[in-house]
């Protein structure tokens, strides 16, 4: 009698799989297992890593820490020196301090001038070198009196204070020339006219209060770090200044340049973005590109582009590229625009100190080498670093030495 041949069952996949699961962690619980490959160290550009978040959290800290150490400092040593009343005093006890709210009510002055000698062009009832002289008179006129006022007004001042865009109607022109069109200009952060501006469709409010709370906080903020941090450590370098001890002298302005900058920075979103987007969010102004990645820059040169878009777009249009049609280089043209903003730096410090110096127009003007140095020898986190640099330390080296001349000039 034949027999049917006995198949042998096969493994199910489940225990196949069980199988090699066992074999593998066998082999991975081997003493003699190799576990060396080739590998490059972390740190090492060649090995590609690229997450340092945890160093990152580490700097946060220690930078909080030694911060937190100054602040305690600093209270054990002076006390609470913060009286949001004396900034109000200031504004409101002092009879020299009225004339600048002179001055803002007299600016309509100059923006009606600029409007009627437009108009009488437009009419061709002046001629083009006649606007230009009446411009040109009106410009020169805005910026002496100020300085005047300020100066001889009042020569001896108290020397212990120290999105979706939305075009309703496109406007030609002269249609444009109206007292709406020239204040609403006059209003909005921008440097540069349009005949027709960009706007929203609405004021955002959730938007707005958020920038008023912003611009409200950060001014009180930078206030009480100014009174609490800033004027002792520039009472405190007097002495050294005045007898020029140059280790005490770098030492104190060290001393400065942690809070210089971090005020500096507070003013920078405080400016640039809550106030100028709430003048835009109220005037429904579309375009609210105030600044760049400045922080990013590899260069002097490109700091200076994207730190300030309003004013860099005014020297871009009015004076760099005009200079470029009339046959002067870039490098010229550079140096113009570089010249401008450091004559105006100078005016904007020394009429209120009310002394002519030329430390702000050297510090501005220095730029041009410095940018022309990082922009061909350094690039990338070196011309980064550099920029920083200039940042931290530029600005306290400016400040002690107005402080030294005004000390000298106004106390002494």
């Amino acid at each position: 009698m034949s027999t049917k041949p006995r198949l042998r069952r096969a493994l199910s996949h489940n225990k196949i799989d069980d199988i090699s699961k066992e074999e593998v962690k066998g082999k991975k619980n081997q003493p003699d297992k190799p576990i060396h490959k080739h590998a490059d160290s972390l740190f090492s550009s060649a090995s590609g890593f690229t997450n340092y978040r945890g160093l990152l959290n580490l700097c946060i800290l220690l930078l909080v820490l030694s911060n937190t150490r100054l602040v305690i400092e600093n209270i054990l040593k002076y006390g609470i020196l913060v009286d949001p009343i004396q900034v109000l005093h200031i504004f409101l006890s002092q009879p020299y301090s009225w004339p600048n709210a002179c001055l803002v009510l007299l600016l309509n002055l100059y923006i009606l001038a600029a409007y009627y000698t437009e108009v009488l062009l437009s009419k061709e009832y002046l001629t083009e070198r006649a606007g230009l002289f009446l411009n040109t008179l009106n410009l020169t006129l805005c910026l002496l009196v100020p300085a005047v006022t300020i100066l001889y007004l009042h020569p001896n001042p108290n020397p212990n204070l120290a999105n979706g865009n939305v075009e309703s109607y496109f406007v030609n022109y002269p249609d444009n020339l109206t007292y709406s069109d020239i204040y609403y200009f006059m209003f909005t952060p921008t440097l540069c006219y349009e005949l027709n501006f960009p706007r929203t469709i609405r004021i955002r409010k959730r938007f707005l209060l958020k920038r008023v709370l912003e611009m409200l906080i950060l001014s009180q903020l930078m206030i009480s770090l100014i009174q609490q941090w800033i004027l002792p450590t520039i009472n405190n370098a007097m002495q050294p200044l005045i007898d020029l001890e140059f280790s005490r002298m770098v030492e104190r302005m060290l001393k400065l340049a942690i809070p210089n900058h971090l005020i500096w920075l507070i003013f920078f979103y405080w400016f640039f973005h809550s106030v100028l987007n709430i003048v835009a969010e109220l005037l429904r102004f579309g375009d609210r590109e105030f600044y760049r990645d400045w922080w990013n820059a590899d260069s002097v040169n490109e700091f200076w582009q994207n730190w300030n878009i309003p004013v860099h777009r005014w020297a871009v249009r009015h004076l760099y590229k005009p200079l470029l049609k009339r046959g002067y280089s870039k490098m010229l043209a550079s140096i113009a625009v570089f010249g401008a903003s450091a004559f105006f730096h100078e005016y904007l410090v020394s009429v209120p100190l009310r002394m002519f110096r030329v430390w702000a127009f050297m510090g501005m003007f220095g730029q041009v080498p410095m940018a022309y140095f990082t922009a061909k020898y350094l690039h990338g986190k070196s011309g980064n670093v550099i920029v920083w640099l200039t940042l931290i330390l530029g600005q306290p080296i400016v400040i002690f030495a107005y402080v030294h001349d005004y000390y000298v000039t106004h106390v002494l």
